[in-house]
């Protein structure tokens, strides 16, 4: 029972398994969510717990399924979370930048993002993509600031 409530958090609901790209589907959905929610910081560290504990025990059930030790593709709540704090305190007009720019920093990993996803299970899956967010909302904020 357990091991499906933490497929179904880790996946967001089986998105993960939908396509090829599940990372961006996990990220569109979140952006999606935030353009009709405000999705607050209480809500996004409960996302946080949540997606460690869910992460931890589905890369275990995933991890063989899709021959990789750590961070299964389907595993897609960190990418949630990542563009969830991405948003955060900014207007909703800058969901679709900060989407791309998350996705971007997502998939380039740049220093010192990499460093999180070396984190043992799934605080390594969550935290690369939680330091991704908060570059991307620093970025951004920055952008609000001197624009």
């Amino acid at each position: 029972m357990l091991d499906k409530l933490a497929v179904l958090i880790a996946t967001i609901c089986g998105a993960g398994f939908l396509t090829k790209a599940p990372g961006t589907v996990g990220s569109v959905i979140a952006a999606l969510i935030s353009a009709f929610i405000n999705v607050n910081i209480y809500a996004i560290i409960l996302i946080i717990i949540l997606g460690v504990w869910a992460s931890c025990r589905a890369e275990k059930i995933l991890g063989a399924a899709y021959a990789k030790e750590h961070d299964p593709g389907c595993i897609v709540i960190d990418e949630a979370v990542g563009v969830w704090l991405a948003v955060l305190f900014l207007p909703k007009t800058f969901i679709i930048p900060a989407l791309v720019l998350f996705r971007i920093v997502d998939i380039l990993k740049p220093w010192p993002v990499y460093l999180f996803e070396r984190l043992p299970s799934g605080w390594g899956i969550m935290a690369d993509d939680i330091a991704g967010g908060i570059i991307v909302n620093l970025l951004l904020q920055l952008f609000i600031i001197y624009y």
